[in-house]
């Protein structure tokens, strides 16, 4: 019994812990703003619920335990959509747009399913956060039957962009569109997706090696416009996502002299008590976050 009690606990606590987690990630890539932030939202009203089953003496059910750690998988699934949507590449998150949509199609699935496994009054919960989990179970089913899709413009404008030769002239209102609707306006925007895209770049693909290059096309061309806004806009050397023939030229720099946060040479590493090596003002900064 009292193991069943410790299980029991153990769940509701990883709940509530991956609902903090998912309430830190406060920044969702514009492409997908809308659908980030709906499915974040949605999740972080189940926090009450866990909050009153953490504070509760009254035993949980093995019925119960089952059903709460179903939807702690799809809370985790859900998670890691956010923290890619909040890291990756925004132009490689827009030319990807029909795996994305998948990707929230099967996570809202998967919240609505085990939400529904749930029998709430079974539950130590109040009737007012029994009828504010409901409320989600019967939004998450709604988004499951009609999801929202994406800025077709976005996409279509992209598409253009990505598919014309690196020397190929673009209709500056096009650029302006994307910078904004990308939000690729600023120096610490324009080096935060270069870093993205260069993250990418440990995939040996080759099919996928080229999609990178033309992706760093794209941004040049984003660059370039913006500089011709704002001379002050360029990306440092250090971000720049390079053509294979400036790689074939560059020294090579090993991945450990790299800080695992900036990707840049590290000329201050620390190492942390976990063994790791960082770039000492990028952790100063992580860590203070």
């Amino acid at each position: 019994m009292e193991e069943e009690v410790k299980g029991a606990a153990a769940v509701v606590e990883s709940l509530s812990r991956a609902v903090e987690e998912i309430a830190a990630i406060s920044y969702h890539r514009n492409a997908y703003k809308k659908q980030f932030c709906n499915l974040s939202r949605r999740v972080r009203l189940l926090a009450p619920m866990f909050e009153e089953l953490r504070e509760s003496k009254k035993p949980i059910s093995e019925k119960a335990v089952t059903a709460l750690a179903s939807l702690g998988r799809a809370i985790g699934l859900a998670k890691e959509l956010l923290r890619f949507g909040s890291r990756g590449s925004k132009i490689s998150l827009v030319l990807d747009r029909d795996r994305m949509m998948r990707r929230f199609q099967e996570v809202t699935a998967q919240l609505e399913q085990t939400l529904g496994e749930i029998s709430f009054g079974e539950l130590d919960i109040s009737d007012e956060v029994r009828e504010q989990v409901e409320l989600v179970h019967t939004q998450f089913k709604r988004a499951k039957e009609q999801l929202d899709t994406s800025d077709a413009e976005l996409f279509n404008d992209l598409s253009y962009v990505y598919g014309v030769s690196i020397h190929a002239k673009v209709d500056p209102v096009l650029l302006r569109r994307l910078a904004e609707k990308l939000q690729l306006t600023t120096i610490a925007d324009l080096k935060q997706e270069s870093l993205a895209l260069n993250e990418l770049l440990g995939d040996d693909d080759r099919d996928l090696g080229e999609a990178i290059k033309k992706m760093s096309v794209v941004l040049k061309k984003i660059e370039d416009y913006m500089q011709t806004q704002n001379p002050d806009v360029c990306i440092p050397a250090s971000a720049k996502v390079f053509t294979s023939d400036e790689m074939a030229k560059a020294p090579v720099v090993p991945d450990d002299f790299r800080c695992p946060i900036s990707l840049e040479l590290m000329r201050d590493p620390v190492i942390v008590s976990t063994g790791q090596t960082y770039e000492r003002v990028f952790i100063e900064k992580w860590l203070k976050a």
